[in-house]
This record gives structure tokens, sequence and C-alpha cells, in this order.
């Protein structure tokens, strides 16, 4: 089993992963290991000064660092320093938690996008990768505090399988692949007119 390690960000961190390319770069370093800047910006379709521009702001909040074990001064590699980032809007207050929710509405059209690629591409993947593949949703009646407590236990077990997994960026067995769970929760909120 591996340690996972977490960061929780401060409110200046909070601000500079609201941008939804600085996301996106952490995201690939977690998910697949150190990268330069030219190859992010090729990835996203970004200019070279651009990506090196985000990648030194993650830097800065101590989100990324040079892998000095790779490469040169002219060709830079970074990569992540934890392995997931954990906010909780509902204990910020005033500027942190409106920096957290900007942030959680860059993670969410993250997911969405991620899950209409998954959709997209669904033809091409083999069998047993589509059977594994879901789309579902569960509106249960709860209290808050039943709520709370499925949420928990949900994420204790994704936090076991992740700390059971190789460590992202590492060579995977035969028949592997990164696997995503979107974990989504929250008071069901009627579809009608005004929320389509």
């Amino acid at each position: 089993m591996r340690e996972i390690k977490s960061v929780i960000p401060n409110l200046q961190a909070l601000k500079a992963l609201a941008h939804p390319e600085r996301l996106k770069m952490l995201g690939i370093l977690r998910l697949e290991g150190p990268q330069t800047a030219t190859t992010l910006a090729q990835r996203l379709g970004l200019n070279s000064g651009a990506t090196s521009y985000h990648l030194r702001q993650l830097a800065a909040h101590a989100l990324i660092e040079a892998d000095e074990t790779r490469g040169n001064k002219r060709d830079r590699w970074w990569r992540a320093r934890h392995d997931s980032t954990v906010i909780e809007p509902a204990d910020m207050e005033g500027k942190a938690q409106d920096a957290g929710m900007a942030m959680l509405q860059a993670v969410i059209a993250q997911h969405a996008a991620a899950a209409q690629g998954a959709h997209d591409r669904f033809h091409s993947l083999p069998a047993e990768w589509q059977h594994a593949q879901t789309f579902s949703d569960f509106t249960i009646p709860l209290s808050a505090e039943r709520a709370q407590a499925l949420m928990d236990e949900i994420e204790a077990i994704l936090w076991k399988a992740k700390e059971n997994a190789p460590a992202p960026g590492s060579p995977l067995p035969k028949g592997w692949r990164p696997f995503t769970v979107h974990l989504h929760g929250f008071p069901y909120v009627p579809v009608d007119k005004d929320n389509p």
C-alpha cells in the first residue's frame, strides 16, 4: 500500500487553481508523471510561454516542482508534489470560500468534459472496458448526517483503492489503465424552467 500525499491549498493557491488550464496541467502531471512546458503546451493547444507562466504559478504555490532528475536548464521538466487536492468549502468563509467555489467550478467543468470524452470514445474501448464504464445517478432521501456518512463511506472505498494501486505515471500491469471515478453528491434540485 502506498502513501497518498494530499495538499490543502491556501487562499492564493485556490485562486491559482481556479484557472482551468492550470487545473488541467496539474491533473496531467499527477496522472501521467513529469512533463515539459513544451509537451503540455502542445497537448493543451497553448503557446509555451503561457504554459511556462502557468507552471511557474503552480510551483509558486508548492503544487508542483521542477524534476531535477530530468532535462536541463533549457528543457525543464515539472512534476506534481501531491496526489490530490483536498478542499471543503463548507468549512471556509469569505474570500477563501469564494476561491474554493471558483476552483470547484473549474473542476465541475473538467468533470463534464471528461465524462463527455469518455462517452465519445465508448465504441473504441474493448468490451471489458465498455462494461466497466457507467454513468449512473442515485437520488435517495437522506438526512444531512446520513448523506455525509454515505459520502464518507464511498470516499473511504475510493481512497483504499487508490492506496492499493500503482502510483500515477508508473508502468501498469498488462490490461490495466487509469480509471476515473467522479464523485458528486448534492441535494436534489427539481428540474423545471428555472433549473433545466
